[in-house]
């Protein structure tokens, strides 16, 4: 696919929003609210419009991600500024192309060379390693009330950028969507039926009894609602083993969704390294 990478301008902003709706709608929950978001973010202090990107191919954009800056609070609640990202949208029709990956990979350089610190955010656990990104226990960082999952990430853009600095993470305010107001957005939007989410009845067919109750304790009923979690907290799970990972791994791929990592997953050595990985097709987003 043939991309152009350049700011959002204002003339973008309709179009930007449709294609966020498109990219998220169905993803973890019938509906979503990123467009709305998306809408949000332009007008907070905390925006960073120099890396607001869009994706166009044909003249027709079909991705876009939006940064704000956001903080590590220490122990002596000092505030110590980094990035975040999010939402990342990639059009449906154009998953699998390469958009996304193009999207990071130019940002963060763009980011690097304006001068920020690191990266911060909550994200597809096995998906983002591949850029860079660790888990932010690496780093002594964690959720704003003390906890630690795959899915909160960190990458720090210069050697030494998060030595010395520990604490919690801070997202601006702006990301605290109030549900209402977004559903009354969305009403400025072509109607759209809430998805059908897929049951995770569907791997239970494929499972052991054993493996089955690591989801049922977890009160996990949706497929899609595995991208919350690593293959390695997976891994973790009383009834999970290598195997039980490989049959959830093919369901998900058959289902269209990401598939987890294992332990012995070159994306992994690499990310522990803090080294990027420029080209991975399986990954292509």
């Amino acid at each position: 696919m043939n991309l152009t990478l350049r700011i959002e301008t204002p003339n973008d902003y309709r179009a930007v929003e449709v294609l966020t709706r498109e990219a998220f709608w169905g993803f973890t929950r019938p509906t979503c609210d990123e467009h709305y978001l998306v809408h949000l973010l332009r007008n907070v202090p905390a925006f960073v419009q120099e890396l607001d990107y869009v994706a166009e191919t044909g003249g027709k954009l079909v991705g876009n991600v939006m940064y704000s800056e956001a903080k590590v609070v220490d122990s002596g609640g000092g505030e110590h500024e980094v990035l975040t990202f999010g939402p990342l949208s990639v059009l449906p029709e154009c998953w699998h192309c390469g958009v996304g990956s193009a999207l990071m990979h130019y940002t963060i350089a763009e980011a690097k060379r304006l001068g920020y610190r690191a990266i911060i955010f909550y994200g597809h656990p096995d998906y983002y390693p591949r850029f860079g990104f660790r888990n932010a226990k690496a780093f002594n960082i964690t959720t704003p009330d003390g906890k630690n999952f795959d899915a909160l990430m960190a990458m720090p853009l210069y050697d030494g950028a998060l030595d010395g600095i520990s604490g919690t993470f801070h997202e601006d305010q702006v990301f605290d969507v109030n549900a209402e107001k977004a559903e009354a957005y969305n009403r400025n939007f072509p109607h759209k039926e809430p998805a059908y989410m897929l049951p995770i009845d569907i791997l239970f067919d494929k499972l052991e009894p054993s493996s089955r109750k690591a989801f049922i304790d977890r009160n996990i009923t949706m497929l899609a609602w595995l991208n919350r979690f690593s293959g390695r907290e997976m891994l973790t799970w009383e009834g999970i083993n290598e195997h039980a990972l490989n049959i959830i791994n093919n369901t998900l791929k058959e289902y269209g969704y990401a598939e987890k990592l294992l332990l012995s997953s070159d994306i992994l050595k690499r990310a522990e390294l803090g080294v990027k990985i420029s080209e991975d097709k399986r990954w292509a987003e």
